[in-house]
C-alpha cells in the first residue's frame, strides 16, 4: 500500500511539473495557433520526457487532452487594423514556387566584408557585419571604407554559379545592412556603391547572373539604419518623431527605388525592425507592405517587417502570422510541421554571417548542413545556408567545399527535396522522410544506419510499403504487422546521407511485386 502510495504520489509530482514546464514553454511561444504551439511543445517540454519515462504513449486521445490542457482559458480576440491580413498559408503560384524551391542562399555582403570582424588591431568574435557597432567605430573613420570598396567585378558571376552549384533554386542578398551602405546606385543616398573604386551597380549585376543562372533573387533591407541621421531607436519626444518619419520617407523610397529598377524580384527579406520607433509605430510597417504590394502584387514577403498596433511582431496580438513565411527561425529549426509557411537561415560557424577572417565555435561539415536540410523539407520548411564573402568578393575556400559537397549531394538526392514536404510520419530513428503532394512515394533519407543493415519503418495506419529501391535496385522488405516494416539495407561503409525511395500503397491493393522474407 506504501508503495502504491508513492508511485500514485510520485506520478503527481512529475505530471505537476510537466505541467509546469508546458505554461513556461507557452509564455515563450506566445499566441501562435494551438495546433502549432501544441506541435512544439510536444517536442521539447518536461510534460512529453514525464510521460515517456513512465511508458505512457503519445496517442491520439492522450494528445486531446494535452491540447484541451493547453486551451483551457479561452482568450479573447483583439480587435486589430494593422494585424495580420490572412488566415493561413498563401495559395497563390508565386508562393508555391518559393515553398517548391526548399533550398537557398543567403548572402551578407558590404563595407563590413573589408574588415573580416577586426578594427584597429583588435578582433570582435560577434557577428562582423556589427564590427561598427561592436568597435564603437565613428561615421568618419568607417566611411573611409568607400574608398577601399572595389570586389572583384567577376564576383557577381561567381556567386551565381556557386549558388546554382550548391542546387539552391534562390538567393537572398543584403542591398543595405545595419551599416546603410548600399550595393546600388541609389538616388536617395551617396553612401552607396557609386561612391566606390567600384563605382558600377553591383547589385543590378549580381542580380543578372542569377537570373542567367534561372535563380530567382530576394532583396535582403535592413530597417535599422546607423548611418542615416535621421534613424531613432526610440521615439522620446515630437522632434524624434519628426526625424524618423523623414528616414521612414527615405527608406519607403528606396524600397520603391529596388523595385523599379529590379522588377524581377521575387521578394524582399527584411531586417532590423525590433526597436521601440518601429514595433510601437506598426502601421508604418503596414502601410508600407501595401505599399510595395500595390507596386508588384505577388511580392513574397517574410514576417520579419510587420508589427500591430500592440507592438507584437511576426505574429499579431491574436497569434496570427503577419507576412507570408515564419522567419523566426534563425540559426535553429522547429520540431515539427508548421501550421505556416516557415524558413530556416543558417551560417556555417555559429553566429558568423558577413566574412570573419576568425572562425570560432563549431563549424558545421557538410553532413549537418545536408541533414538541416533533410529536416526542413519533411517539416514542410525552405533551408536558406550563409556564405560571407570577403571584401574582395572571393569566398573562403571553407565555404566553397562545402558548397560543393552538397551540391554533389543534391544532384544525385534533388528529387527528395525540391517540390517535397511532409511525409506526414514521425521522425525515424535513422533519419527523415519527404513526400511530394499527390504522389505516393516517400523518399528516406538516411543519416544514421544501423548496425543491423535492417531499417526500421512505421507507416501510417493502412499504408503497405509496395517497393524500397536504392540506386535503382529492389531492397529487402520484411512486414512486421500494424505498418511496421524492416528494410534491409547493404552492409557497407556509407560515406554521406543517402535516400531509399519507398512506393506506397493501400493496404488493399496486392503487393506481390515487391521483394520480401
Amino acid at each position: 500500500m506504501a508503495t502504491q502510495f508513492f508511485t500514485s504520489t510520485s506520478l503527481m509530482a512529475l505530471l505537476f511539473f510537466g505541467l509546469y514546464q508546458v505554461a513556461i514553454n507557452r509564455s515563450h511561444l506566445g499566441m501562435r495557433g494551438a495546433r502549432q504551439r501544441h506541435s512544439q511543445v510536444l517536442g521539447n517540454t518536461g510534460f512529453a520526457r514525464v510521460f515517456k519515462n513512465f511508458g505512457v504513449s503519445r496517442s491520439k486521445p492522450f494528445e486531446r487532452n494535452l491540447v484541451l490542457v493547453d486551451q483551457d482559458i479561452p482568450k479573447p480576440r483583439v480587435e486589430l487594423k494593422y494585424g495580420a491580413q490572412r488566415e493561413g498559408r498563401r495559395p497563390d503560384t508565386a508562393m508555391a514556387k518559393w515553398r517548391a524551391h526548399r533550398l537557398g542562399m543567403i548572402i551578407h555582403f558590404g563595407l563590413y566584408s573589408q574588415a573580416g570582424g577586426t578594427w584597429d588591431g583588435i578582433s570582435y568574435p560577434s557577428a562582423a557585419e556589427f564590427i561598427k557597432a561592436n568597435a564603437k567605430v565613428p561615421d568618419v573613420e568607417y566611411d573611409k571604407l568607400l574608398k577601399t570598396f572595389n570586389p572583384d567585378k567577376k564576383a557577381p558571376k561567381n556567386w551565381a554559379r556557386l549558388a546554382k552549384q550548391l542546387g539552391a533554386k534562390y538567393v537572398v542578398i543584403t542591398t543595405k545592412h545595419h551599416e546603410g551602405f548600399c550595393l546600388w546606385p541609389s538616388k536617395h543616398t551617396d553612401f552607396a556603391v557609386h561612391s566606390t573604386p567600384y563605382k558600377t551597380d553591383f547589385l543590378g549585376e549580381f542580380i543578372n547572373a542569377c537570373e542567367e543562372e534561372g535563380l530567382d533573387v530576394m532583396l535582403y533591407y535592413s530597417i535599422l539604419d546607423w548611418h542615416h541621421k535621421s534613424w531613432r531607436y526610440a521615439l522620446k519626444d515630437e522632434d524624434d518623431r519628426t526625424e524618423f518619419m523623414k528616414y521612414w520617407k527615405f527608406a519607403t523610397l528606396q524600397l520603391e527605388e529596388l523595385l523599379d529598377r529590379y522588377p524581377g524580384v521575387k521578394g524582399f527579406w527584411f531586417d532590423g525592425t525590433w526597436d521601440s520607433s518601429v514595433k510601437n509605430n506598426g502601421y508604418l510597417t503596414y502601410e508600407l507592405e501595401q505599399r510595395l504590394r500595390k507596386i508588384k502584387p505577388d511580392l513574397v514577403i517574410g514576417s520579419r517587417l510587420r508589427a500591430d498596433e500592440t507592438g507584437a511582431r511576426h505574429f499579431d496580438a491574436n497569434g496570427q502570422l503577419m507576412g507570408d513565411y515564419e522567419q523566426g527561425w534563425e540559426r535553429k529549426l522547429p520540431v515539427a510541421p508548421l501550421e505556416n509557411d516557415w524558413e530556416c537561415v543558417m551560417t556555417v560557424p555559429e553566429n558568423q554571417w558577413g566574412y570573419h577572417a576568425k572562425w570560432s565555435g563549431h563549424v558545421k561539415d557538410s553532413i549537418e548542413l545536408i541533414e538541416m536540410l533533410a529536416r526542413c523539407t519533411a517539416l514542410d520548411g525552405n533551408f536558406v545556408l550563409n556564405i560571407g564573402p570577403q571584401g574582395n568578393g572571393s569566398i573562403r575556400s571553407e565555404e566553397i567545399q562545402l558548397i560543393q559537397e552538397i551540391g554533389t549531394w543534391m544532384d544525385i538526392n534533388s528529387h527528395a527535396i525540391y517540390n517535397c514536404g511532409t511525409s506526414g510520419l514521425e521522425k525515424q530513428d535513422w533519419g527523415w522522410i519527404t513526400a511530394r503532394e499527390g504522389s505516393t512515394e516517400l523518399n528516406a533519407i538516411i543519416f544514421n544506419v544501423p548496425v543491423s543493415g535492417r531499417l526500421n519503418m512505421q507507416l501510417k495506419k493502412g499504408e503497405v510499403i509496395k517497393s524500397a529501391t536504392l540506386g535503382g535496385k529492389n531492397l529487402q522488405i520484411e512486414e512486421n504487422g500494424n505498418g511496421r516494416y524492416f528494410i534491409h539495407i547493404p552492409k557497407i561503409n556509407y560515406n554521406t546521407a543517402f535516400v531509399i525511395k519507398l512506393q506506397i500503397v493501400d493496404g488493399k491493393q496486392t503487393t506481390t511485386d515487391a521483394p520480401k522474407i
